[in-house]
């Protein structure tokens, strides 16, 4: 299961990220991945408060979550999968940058895929999300 803080609940939250984030897909699943935003480097000349030592400073979770449509099955099969997914994206959310957004979508395939199977296809799928886009040529 995976923490309350690392779960997407709002369906503003899901939209968001499919719209906003790198999608990849393989053999029975699609990703959606939204990397925080890197800011450039800019010039602060406001004062800031002292630090006291041992503060640590508070990060964005890594969130999460997970679309399983009635096409990939009756409910026991799709709640088996999402159970599935769930427990592979936990094993793997700590590798993705503080403050990413992860909407894993199943498609009908995931319903006779393996454990494995699926493992094998999230990996692909988040390393292709995670490379940065290059230009293309017409």
């Amino acid at each position: 299961m995976l923490a309350a803080a690392q779960r997407l609940r709002r369906s503003s939250d899901f939209a968001a990220a499919v719209r906003a984030g790198r999608r990849a897909g393989r053999g029975s699943l699609v990703v959606h991945l939204t990397l925080p935003a890197t800011p450039g480097p800019t010039i602060d000349t406001s004062p800031k408060p002292a630090r006291t030592p041992g503060a640590e400073e508070t990060s964005v979770p890594t969130r999460a979550g997970f679309v399983v449509s009635k096409a990939v099955g009756p409910a026991v099969v799709r709640n088996t999968v999402r159970r599935r997914l769930r427990h592979l994206v936990r094993e793997r959310l700590s590798a993705l940058p503080a403050g990413s957004i992860l909407v894993v979508r199943a498609l009908p395939a995931a319903a006779e895929a393996s454990y494995a199977r699926l493992g094998a296809d999230l990996d692909g799928a988040l390393a292709t999300a995670r490379t940065p886009r290059g230009r293309r040529s017409r």
